[in-house]
Protein backbone atom coordinates (compact mmCIF):
# COMPACT_ATOMS: atom_id res chain seq x y z
CA UNK A 1 0.00 0.00 0.00
CA UNK A 2 1.09 3.50 -0.85
CA UNK A 3 1.91 5.86 2.29
CA UNK A 4 2.56 9.35 2.02
CA UNK A 5 6.25 8.75 2.12
CA UNK A 6 6.16 6.95 -0.95
CA UNK A 7 6.91 9.29 -4.07
CA UNK A 8 5.92 6.64 -6.34
CA UNK A 9 3.02 6.48 -5.52
CA UNK A 10 0.54 6.15 -8.33
CA UNK A 11 -2.42 8.86 -8.37
CA UNK A 12 -5.18 6.91 -7.10
CA UNK A 13 -6.96 5.07 -9.90
CA UNK A 14 -3.66 5.22 -12.22
CA UNK A 15 -1.76 2.81 -13.78
CA UNK A 16 1.97 2.66 -12.45
CA UNK A 17 4.10 4.84 -15.15
CA UNK A 18 6.59 3.08 -16.97
CA UNK A 19 9.25 4.46 -19.23
CA UNK A 20 11.92 6.80 -18.83
CA UNK A 21 11.48 9.99 -18.74
CA UNK A 22 14.30 11.79 -18.24
CA UNK A 23 14.44 13.58 -21.69
CA UNK A 24 10.83 14.90 -21.52
CA UNK A 25 11.47 18.35 -19.50
CA UNK A 26 14.19 20.25 -18.33
CA UNK A 27 14.08 19.75 -14.97
CA UNK A 28 14.61 16.07 -15.35
CA UNK A 29 18.52 15.57 -15.99
CA UNK A 30 19.35 18.79 -14.83
CA UNK A 31 18.45 18.67 -11.39
CA UNK A 32 19.67 15.17 -11.58
CA UNK A 33 22.86 15.98 -12.95
CA UNK A 34 23.39 19.17 -10.46
CA UNK A 35 22.61 16.92 -7.22
CA UNK A 36 24.82 14.37 -8.21
CA UNK A 37 27.79 16.82 -9.25
CA UNK A 38 26.98 18.99 -6.26
CA UNK A 39 27.51 15.94 -3.76
CA UNK A 40 30.44 14.58 -5.94
CA UNK A 41 32.47 17.65 -6.89
CA UNK A 42 32.32 19.13 -3.37
CA UNK A 43 33.33 15.68 -1.62
CA UNK A 44 36.52 15.26 -3.85
CA UNK A 45 37.03 19.26 -3.47
CA UNK A 46 37.31 18.62 0.45
CA UNK A 47 39.60 15.41 -0.15
CA UNK A 48 41.96 17.68 -1.98
CA UNK A 49 41.62 20.48 0.69
CA UNK A 50 41.97 17.51 3.23
CA UNK A 51 45.62 16.80 1.56
CA UNK A 52 43.88 13.27 1.20
CA UNK A 53 43.74 13.79 -2.63
CA UNK A 54 46.50 15.55 -5.13
CA UNK A 55 45.17 16.31 -9.04
CA UNK A 56 46.75 19.06 -10.98
CA UNK A 57 43.59 20.00 -12.58
CA UNK A 58 41.38 20.33 -8.94
CA UNK A 59 43.26 23.24 -8.48
CA UNK A 60 42.23 24.62 -5.26
CA UNK A 61 39.67 27.36 -4.51
CA UNK A 62 39.27 28.68 -8.20
CA UNK A 63 38.48 25.09 -9.47
CA UNK A 64 35.95 24.83 -7.04
CA UNK A 65 34.56 28.30 -7.24
CA UNK A 66 34.14 28.03 -10.45
CA UNK A 67 32.51 24.50 -10.82
CA UNK A 68 30.00 25.55 -8.22
CA UNK A 69 28.82 28.56 -10.08
CA UNK A 70 29.00 27.89 -13.78
CA UNK A 71 28.45 23.87 -12.94
CA UNK A 72 26.27 23.02 -10.06
CA UNK A 73 24.58 26.47 -9.92
CA UNK A 74 24.11 26.89 -13.65
CA UNK A 75 22.56 23.42 -14.12
CA UNK A 76 20.12 24.13 -11.75
CA UNK A 77 19.14 27.68 -12.88
CA UNK A 78 18.22 25.75 -16.23
CA UNK A 79 16.35 22.88 -15.34
CA UNK A 80 14.76 25.74 -13.65
CA UNK A 81 14.08 28.00 -16.44
CA UNK A 82 13.61 24.79 -19.19
CA UNK A 83 10.70 23.99 -17.17
CA UNK A 84 9.40 27.28 -16.13
CA UNK A 85 9.49 28.94 -19.83
CA UNK A 86 7.54 26.11 -21.20
CA UNK A 87 4.77 27.22 -18.15
CA UNK A 88 5.00 31.29 -19.00
CA UNK A 89 4.69 30.63 -22.72
CA UNK A 90 2.40 27.69 -23.60
CA UNK A 91 5.74 26.82 -25.89
CA UNK A 92 7.70 23.63 -25.93
CA UNK A 93 10.76 24.50 -24.71
CA UNK A 94 14.32 22.00 -25.56
CA UNK A 95 13.27 18.75 -25.33
CA UNK A 96 14.38 14.99 -26.35
CA UNK A 97 17.67 15.40 -28.76
CA UNK A 98 17.69 18.74 -28.04
CA UNK A 99 17.74 18.14 -24.68
CA UNK A 100 20.15 15.60 -24.38
CA UNK A 101 22.80 18.25 -26.11
CA UNK A 102 22.19 20.38 -23.82
CA UNK A 103 23.21 18.05 -21.21
CA UNK A 104 25.57 16.48 -22.78
CA UNK A 105 27.42 19.71 -23.28
CA UNK A 106 26.89 20.53 -19.73
CA UNK A 107 28.60 17.49 -18.57
CA UNK A 108 31.63 17.87 -21.34
CA UNK A 109 32.22 21.45 -19.69
CA UNK A 110 32.66 19.64 -16.50
CA UNK A 111 35.29 16.36 -17.83
CA UNK A 112 37.44 18.80 -19.66
CA UNK A 113 38.25 21.38 -17.01
CA UNK A 114 39.54 18.61 -15.54
CA UNK A 115 42.21 17.80 -18.37
CA UNK A 116 45.08 19.57 -19.91
CA UNK A 117 43.10 21.07 -22.73
CA UNK A 118 42.76 24.41 -21.39
CA UNK A 119 40.83 26.28 -24.73
CA UNK A 120 39.00 23.60 -25.85
CA UNK A 121 37.33 23.02 -21.97
CA UNK A 122 36.64 27.70 -22.14
CA UNK A 123 34.85 26.73 -25.59
CA UNK A 124 32.34 24.19 -24.79
CA UNK A 125 32.03 25.56 -20.85
CA UNK A 126 31.10 29.03 -22.35
CA UNK A 127 28.91 27.52 -24.97
CA UNK A 128 26.57 26.14 -22.77
CA UNK A 129 25.10 29.29 -21.38
CA UNK A 130 24.94 30.48 -24.80
CA UNK A 131 23.11 27.63 -25.92
CA UNK A 132 20.54 27.51 -23.10
CA UNK A 133 20.20 31.30 -23.97
CA UNK A 134 19.11 30.00 -27.51
CA UNK A 135 16.73 27.41 -26.60
CA UNK A 136 14.85 29.77 -24.01
CA UNK A 137 14.94 32.79 -26.06
CA UNK A 138 13.12 30.68 -29.18
CA UNK A 139 9.79 30.55 -26.85
CA UNK A 140 10.08 33.99 -25.09
CA UNK A 141 10.89 35.62 -28.42
CA UNK A 142 8.05 33.87 -30.38
CA UNK A 143 5.52 34.19 -27.65
CA UNK A 144 6.41 38.11 -26.86
CA UNK A 145 7.16 37.32 -23.21
CA UNK A 146 8.78 40.41 -22.87
CA UNK A 147 8.60 40.29 -19.12
CA UNK A 148 11.13 37.11 -19.31
CA UNK A 149 13.60 38.68 -21.54
CA UNK A 150 15.69 39.30 -18.53
CA UNK A 151 16.75 35.95 -18.13
CA UNK A 152 18.18 35.54 -21.88
CA UNK A 153 19.91 38.20 -21.05
CA UNK A 154 21.49 37.20 -17.80
CA UNK A 155 22.18 33.67 -19.17
CA UNK A 156 24.63 35.59 -22.08
CA UNK A 157 25.99 37.71 -19.22
CA UNK A 158 27.14 34.52 -17.53
CA UNK A 159 28.48 33.59 -20.89
CA UNK A 160 30.58 36.13 -20.96
CA UNK A 161 31.58 35.94 -17.49
CA UNK A 162 32.66 32.74 -18.16
CA UNK A 163 34.48 33.75 -20.61
CA UNK A 164 35.92 36.50 -18.66
CA UNK A 165 37.29 33.89 -16.18
CA UNK A 166 38.83 31.54 -18.38
CA UNK A 167 41.06 34.00 -20.41
CA UNK A 168 42.25 35.57 -16.89
CA UNK A 169 43.58 32.22 -15.90
CA UNK A 170 45.39 31.82 -19.26
CA UNK A 171 46.94 35.05 -19.08
CA UNK A 172 44.78 36.44 -22.17
CA UNK A 173 43.60 39.11 -20.26
CA UNK A 174 45.12 41.13 -17.25
CA UNK A 175 41.83 40.40 -14.47
CA UNK A 176 42.24 38.47 -11.78
CA UNK A 177 40.34 35.61 -11.96
CA UNK A 178 37.86 36.96 -8.72
CA UNK A 179 37.08 39.58 -10.96
CA UNK A 180 34.68 37.77 -13.28
CA UNK A 181 33.88 34.51 -10.38
CA UNK A 182 32.37 37.77 -8.48
CA UNK A 183 30.02 39.21 -10.85
CA UNK A 184 29.00 36.04 -11.89
CA UNK A 185 28.04 35.44 -8.07
CA UNK A 186 25.97 39.02 -8.14
CA UNK A 187 24.41 38.01 -11.18
CA UNK A 188 23.02 34.76 -8.93
CA UNK A 189 22.03 36.93 -6.69
CA UNK A 190 20.10 38.74 -9.27
CA UNK A 191 18.18 35.81 -10.35
CA UNK A 192 17.76 34.34 -6.94
CA UNK A 193 16.32 38.41 -5.66
CA UNK A 194 13.62 38.16 -9.08
CA UNK A 195 12.81 34.51 -8.53
CA UNK A 196 12.44 34.67 -4.79
CA UNK A 197 10.24 37.72 -5.08
CA UNK A 198 7.75 36.44 -7.49
CA UNK A 199 7.71 33.06 -5.65
CA UNK A 200 8.18 32.69 -2.20
CA UNK A 201 5.39 35.19 -0.98
CA UNK A 202 3.32 32.82 -3.54
CA UNK A 203 4.45 29.59 -1.88
CA UNK A 204 3.97 30.84 0.94
CA UNK A 205 0.20 31.98 0.61
CA UNK A 206 -0.82 28.55 -1.25
CA UNK A 207 1.43 26.28 0.96
CA UNK A 208 0.96 27.59 4.62
CA UNK A 209 -2.34 27.93 6.23
CA UNK A 210 -3.00 31.22 7.45
CA UNK A 211 0.27 32.79 6.25
CA UNK A 212 -0.23 36.18 5.56
CA UNK A 213 3.33 37.65 3.56
CA UNK A 214 3.16 41.46 2.85
CA UNK A 215 4.61 43.13 0.08
CA UNK A 216 5.87 46.82 -0.46
CA UNK A 217 6.31 48.29 -3.44
CA UNK A 218 9.21 50.44 -3.04
CA UNK A 219 10.85 47.30 -1.28
CA UNK A 220 9.51 45.02 -4.69
CA UNK A 221 11.27 47.69 -6.63
CA UNK A 222 14.51 48.41 -4.28
CA UNK A 223 15.19 44.63 -3.94
CA UNK A 224 16.28 44.03 -7.45
CA UNK A 225 17.69 47.67 -8.16
CA UNK A 226 20.11 46.85 -5.27
CA UNK A 227 21.14 43.54 -6.69
CA UNK A 228 21.79 45.44 -10.21
CA UNK A 229 23.63 48.28 -8.17
CA UNK A 230 26.09 45.64 -6.73
CA UNK A 231 26.68 43.65 -9.94
CA UNK A 232 27.83 47.58 -11.56
CA UNK A 233 29.51 48.32 -8.56
CA UNK A 234 31.93 44.93 -8.64
CA UNK A 235 32.10 45.47 -12.45
CA UNK A 236 33.46 49.23 -12.14
CA UNK A 237 35.75 48.10 -9.04
CA UNK A 238 34.52 50.75 -7.19
CA UNK A 239 36.71 52.12 -4.08
CA UNK A 240 36.00 50.57 -0.78
CA UNK A 241 33.63 53.19 0.71
CA UNK A 242 31.34 53.04 -2.59
CA UNK A 243 31.30 49.51 -2.05
CA UNK A 244 30.45 49.17 1.32
CA UNK A 245 27.86 52.18 0.80
CA UNK A 246 26.04 49.73 -1.37
CA UNK A 247 26.26 46.79 0.35
CA UNK A 248 25.22 48.14 3.54
CA UNK A 249 21.50 49.38 1.61
CA UNK A 250 21.64 46.41 0.15
CA UNK A 251 21.49 44.58 3.27
CA UNK A 252 18.64 46.88 4.51
CA UNK A 253 16.32 46.45 1.38
CA UNK A 254 16.87 42.71 1.78
CA UNK A 255 16.56 41.97 5.16
CA UNK A 256 13.01 44.34 4.82
CA UNK A 257 11.95 42.25 2.47
CA UNK A 258 12.36 39.35 4.53
CA UNK A 259 10.87 40.98 7.57
CA UNK A 260 7.48 41.24 5.43
CA UNK A 261 7.31 37.71 4.09
CA UNK A 262 6.80 36.72 7.98
CA UNK A 263 9.13 34.09 7.43
CA UNK A 264 8.32 32.49 11.00
CA UNK A 265 5.08 31.82 10.04
CA UNK A 266 5.98 28.70 7.74
CA UNK A 267 8.06 26.51 10.37
CA UNK A 268 5.59 23.83 10.25
CA UNK A 269 5.97 23.80 6.29
CA UNK A 270 9.62 22.83 5.67
CA UNK A 271 9.23 23.01 1.83
CA UNK A 272 7.93 26.31 2.34
CA UNK A 273 10.45 27.21 5.00
CA UNK A 274 13.67 26.14 3.33
CA UNK A 275 12.93 28.97 1.03
CA UNK A 276 12.79 31.47 3.27
CA UNK A 277 16.04 30.46 5.63
CA UNK A 278 17.85 30.26 1.80
CA UNK A 279 16.89 34.11 1.38
CA UNK A 280 17.46 34.87 4.69
CA UNK A 281 21.10 34.11 3.82
CA UNK A 282 21.12 37.17 1.22
CA UNK A 283 20.99 40.20 3.56
CA UNK A 284 23.40 38.12 5.46
CA UNK A 285 25.70 37.86 3.29
CA UNK A 286 25.49 41.30 2.01
CA UNK A 287 25.83 42.56 5.55
CA UNK A 288 29.11 40.41 5.96
CA UNK A 289 30.44 41.38 2.66
CA UNK A 290 30.02 45.09 4.09
CA UNK A 291 31.84 44.09 7.17
CA UNK A 292 34.72 42.07 5.19
CA UNK A 293 35.15 44.82 2.85
CA UNK A 294 35.62 47.21 5.75
CA UNK A 295 38.08 44.44 7.24
CA UNK A 296 36.86 43.86 10.12
CA UNK A 297 36.34 39.99 8.84
CA UNK A 298 37.41 37.17 6.04
CA UNK A 299 35.74 37.85 3.11
CA UNK A 300 35.64 33.97 2.58
CA UNK A 301 32.87 33.91 5.08
CA UNK A 302 30.88 36.45 3.67
CA UNK A 303 31.23 34.53 0.10
CA UNK A 304 30.23 31.16 1.34
CA UNK A 305 27.05 33.18 3.46
CA UNK A 306 25.94 33.18 -0.15
CA UNK A 307 26.50 30.09 -1.94
CA UNK A 308 26.26 27.30 0.90
CA UNK A 309 23.53 29.29 2.41
CA UNK A 310 21.53 30.88 0.31
CA UNK A 311 22.03 29.64 -3.22
CA UNK A 312 22.43 25.52 -1.43
CA UNK A 313 19.33 25.85 0.35
CA UNK A 314 16.66 28.01 -2.20
CA UNK A 315 18.10 25.92 -4.53
CA UNK A 316 17.93 22.45 -2.75
CA UNK A 317 14.24 23.86 -1.87
CA UNK A 318 13.27 24.50 -5.82
CA UNK A 319 14.31 21.23 -6.71
CA UNK A 320 12.01 19.57 -4.47
CA UNK A 321 9.26 21.61 -5.17
CA UNK A 322 9.89 21.96 -8.78
CA UNK A 323 10.92 17.89 -9.27
CA UNK A 324 7.69 17.17 -6.54
CA UNK A 325 4.86 19.58 -8.45
CA UNK A 326 6.51 18.67 -12.03
CA UNK A 327 5.76 14.48 -11.73
CA UNK A 328 2.60 14.86 -10.32
CA UNK A 329 3.50 14.69 -6.10
CA UNK A 330 2.29 16.09 -3.29
CA UNK A 331 3.99 19.77 -2.40
CA UNK A 332 5.25 18.19 0.90
CA UNK A 333 8.62 17.77 2.08
CA UNK A 334 9.20 14.31 3.99
CA UNK A 335 11.90 13.09 6.30
CA UNK A 336 14.45 12.51 3.62
CA UNK A 337 14.30 15.97 2.21
CA UNK A 338 13.77 17.91 5.82
CA UNK A 339 17.64 16.02 6.25
CA UNK A 340 18.97 17.47 3.18
CA UNK A 341 17.62 20.71 4.17
CA UNK A 342 19.24 20.65 7.72
CA UNK A 343 22.33 19.04 6.61
CA UNK A 344 22.84 22.51 4.02
CA UNK A 345 21.39 24.47 6.37
CA UNK A 346 24.23 22.70 9.23
CA UNK A 347 26.98 22.94 6.53
CA UNK A 348 26.19 26.86 5.99
CA UNK A 349 26.27 27.61 9.55
CA UNK A 350 29.52 25.66 10.14
CA UNK A 351 31.20 27.07 7.27
CA UNK A 352 30.44 30.88 8.13
CA UNK A 353 29.99 31.10 12.00
CA UNK A 354 32.05 29.20 12.90
CA UNK A 355 35.56 30.40 11.53
CA UNK A 356 33.82 33.85 12.81
CA UNK A 357 33.83 32.55 16.90
CA UNK A 358 36.82 29.52 16.55
CA UNK A 359 39.01 30.77 13.70
CA UNK A 360 41.92 28.10 15.31
CA UNK A 361 39.56 25.07 14.16
CA UNK A 362 39.17 27.22 10.25
CA UNK A 363 40.61 23.78 8.57
CA UNK A 364 38.28 21.45 10.39
CA UNK A 365 35.01 23.42 9.71
CA UNK A 366 35.88 23.48 5.85
CA UNK A 367 35.75 19.92 5.82
CA UNK A 368 32.58 19.56 7.67
CA UNK A 369 31.14 21.50 6.12
CA UNK A 370 31.89 19.99 3.07
CA UNK A 371 30.71 16.78 4.47
CA UNK A 372 27.36 18.27 5.01
CA UNK A 373 26.35 19.35 1.58
CA UNK A 374 27.72 16.80 0.26
CA UNK A 375 25.79 14.50 2.17
CA UNK A 376 22.47 16.55 1.57
CA UNK A 377 22.73 16.52 -2.43
CA UNK A 378 23.60 12.60 -2.35
CA UNK A 379 20.27 12.14 -0.83
CA UNK A 380 18.41 14.36 -2.89
CA UNK A 381 20.14 12.50 -6.08
CA UNK A 382 19.27 8.83 -4.50
CA UNK A 383 16.07 9.79 -3.48
CA UNK A 384 14.89 11.68 -6.28
CA UNK A 385 16.10 9.46 -8.98
CA UNK A 386 13.15 7.43 -9.60
CA UNK A 387 10.94 10.96 -9.40
CA UNK A 388 13.05 12.47 -12.02
CA UNK A 389 14.26 9.14 -14.98
CA UNK A 390 9.97 8.31 -14.52
CA UNK A 391 6.77 9.11 -16.01
CA UNK A 392 4.72 11.07 -14.12
CA UNK A 393 2.39 9.73 -11.49
CA UNK A 394 -1.09 11.54 -12.38
CA UNK A 395 -0.34 10.00 -16.08
CA UNK A 396 0.11 13.84 -17.83
CA UNK A 397 3.28 14.56 -19.91
CA UNK A 398 6.00 16.19 -19.05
Amino acid sequence: MATPLDLNAPARGAPTPDGLALWQLGFRPFYLLASAFASLSIALWAAQYAGWLTHPYLDGPMWHAHEMIFGYTLAVIAGFLLTAVRNWTGRPTPAGAALMALAALWVAGRVLLLTPLAVAAAAVDVLFPVALALGLGVPLLSSGNRRNYVFIGLLLAMAALDLTEHLARQGVIALPERYAVQAALDVILLIMTVMGGRVIPMFTSNGVRGAQPRRSAVIEGLAPASAVALLVADLLQLPAWGLIAVLALGAIVQGARVWLWRPWQTLRVPIVWVLHAGYLWIPVHLLLRALGEAGTLPLPVATHALTVGAIGMMTLGMMTRTARGHSGRALTADRHEVAAYALVGLAAITRVVVPLVAMQVYREAVIASACMWSAAFAIYAIRYWPVLTRPRIDGKPG
